[in-house]
């Protein structure tokens, strides 16, 4: 990994973005993401500057004579598709997905429509649009059931039903965030998540990272606020269930159109200890809590050189060049 890094040309990466902040309900965690990845990238060489989307307008990136951006930007107009597309046309390569997987990829039913075509194991759901659907929702998939914002990240507007009584509430709490709410049956087992690196055939997982939260209740404030939650890595899991976890996230990448990196949540099931795909974060959380560093470590990956690497494989869904019509 490391002989990788050295062969990086830190000066043909050129002036670089740190996308970060944003207006999104995760614009705290995001300012914390992008102040690591700046301080990194300076550490290695890289001419990088911060860029918050909030207050600059993403034509100064065009006019400052920035050449690439690295997006640290969680939720909406975040990973949504919408700044990559700005960015495509721009002519400015970013990290991460493109523009079609990062919106599929944000919105939760959707993703999972496109897994269950693929045959790819995730968890049953039913979209809902009022707390009475909600409870025929609890009375089809059986308590306990997940329901959240269809589009929202890091457990924002989540809650965990378990009697008819709370359904009304819990839609009403998911539906201030998204007007798309998702019940998905709740899995009981081992909470993991596992990062993937790469493109298409080179795509490979990272180790798996199990989670253990106080009272399983891994929430917000529990992700990114407290020391109170374990993470496990290695994930103490058998080999075999660790390889297997590993095969089904890139192929849930894969899937989907993923190209530079993404970050995948897995239910193991206690009683037949099968996974079941959750949803996949295209553009993770790089904060000193966040779990792609802590997985990369494990693979003897430093967080520096893994911004680095993410730098370099900033791209565009079409190439300079490749973009125009008939000549009249």
């Amino acid at each position: 990994m490391g002989q990788m890094d050295q062969q990086i040309d830190v000066r043909a990466l050129g002036k670089v973005a740190v996308l970060m902040g944003g207006s999104s309900t995760e614009r705290e965690v995001s300012l914390m993401s992008g102040a690591g990845v700046l301080q990194a990238l300076r550490a290695r060489g890289v001419d990088a500057h911060a860029f918050d989307t909030a207050h600059t307008d993403l034509c100064e990136l065009k006019q400052s004579g920035f050449a690439r951006c690295f997006i640290a930007l969680h939720g909406r107009h975040g990973e949504d598709g919408t700044v990559q597309g700005a960015l495509e046309l721009l002519g400015i390569p970013y990290t991460g997905p493109g523009v079609l997987a990062s919106s599929i990829a944000m919105d939760k039913t959707m993703t999972k429509r496109i897994w269950r075509a693929e045959g790819l194991p995730t968890p049953d759901w039913r979209q809902v649009a009022s707390g009475e659907e909600t409870e025929q929702a609890l009375a089809a998939l059986g308590a306990p059931m997940i329901v959240k914002p269809a589009r929202e990240g890091s457990t924002i507007g989540l809650t965990k039903v378990t009697e008819p009584a709370q359904c009304a509430h819990a839609y009403e709490l998911a539906s201030r965030y998204d007007p798309e709410v998702l019940c998905e049956q709740f899995i009981e087992g081992d909470e993991t998540t596992c990062p993937i690196l790469g493109e298409g055939a080179g795509a490979h997982a990272l180790p798996v990272i199990r989670i253990v939260a106080p009272q399983g209740n891994y929430d917000y404030q529990h992700k990114y606020f407290t020391d109170d939650t374990q993470y496990h890595c290695p994930s103490g899991l058998p080999q075999a269930e660790e390889d297997a976890i590993q095969r089904l996230v890139v192929q849930a990448f894969r899937t989907l159109g993923c190209r530079g990196w993404a970050r995948a949540d897995i239910m193991v099931r206690a009683s037949d200890r099968q996974p079941f795909l959750l949803e996949i974060n295209t553009s993770p959380g790089m904060t000193g809590h966040s779990l792609v560093p802590m997985s990369a470590r494990a693979a003897g990956i430093s967080y520096e050189d893994l911004c680095l690497r993410l730098l370099a494989s900033a791209t565009l869904d079409t190439p300079p060049g490749a973009v125009g019509g008939t000549p009249a």
